[in-house]
């Protein structure tokens, strides 16, 4: 039990989608991070990074899923939601779970050069802010640490 909130035993269903939309991100040469926003079983959003194929610095996984999950349910407020992705968020996406209120994060693997959910920082559980979100890190994070690996050293 993280802030109280109880780990889910649908985590590694909902991180494997989410690992689905990675794969998806690595197919047309975005860096495979992929994204999944629940609410209460049912999916609200799935989204894989777009930066490269947009231009978009901030179309990040996170960032347009949280956009998707808005227009879809007419809130930017996902009160009850949980947000699976298969990196730990960086500060902007850390930023904007906290602003849309999510009230759950579950990463896969850490990212020791960007996170700020627990490696470099970790703004969606700092006190000093009016909301905080549950966290549970590690959820599938091997298969999801081989496949950014395997992007990167492609590149190489």
């Amino acid at each position: 039990m993280l802030n109280g909130l109880q780990a889910d035993n649908d985590d590694p269903l909902w991180m494997q989608r989410a690992l689905e939309q990675a794969w998806a991100a690595s197919t047309v040469g975005e860096i495979p991070v992929g994204a999944v926003l629940v609410s209460g079983g049912h999916l609200l959003a799935e989204a894989h990074n777009r930066m490269r194929t947009t231009g978009d610095p901030t179309a990040h996984a996170e960032l347009v899923a949280l956009r998707q999950a808005a227009e879809r349910t007419g809130s930017g407020l996902l009160l009850d939601a949980t947000m699976y992705v298969t990196l730990e968020p960086c500060a902007m996406c850390a930023g904007a779970l906290v602003l849309a209120r999510v009230a759950r994060l579950v990463y896969a693997a850490p990212d020791p050069k960007s996170g700020m959910c627990g490696s470099l920082g970790n703004l969606v559980e700092d006190r000093r802010l009016n909301h905080r979100l549950a966290v549970s890190a590690g959820v599938l994070a091997k298969p999801a640490g081989d496949l950014l690996r395997a992007f990167f050293r492609a590149r190489r």
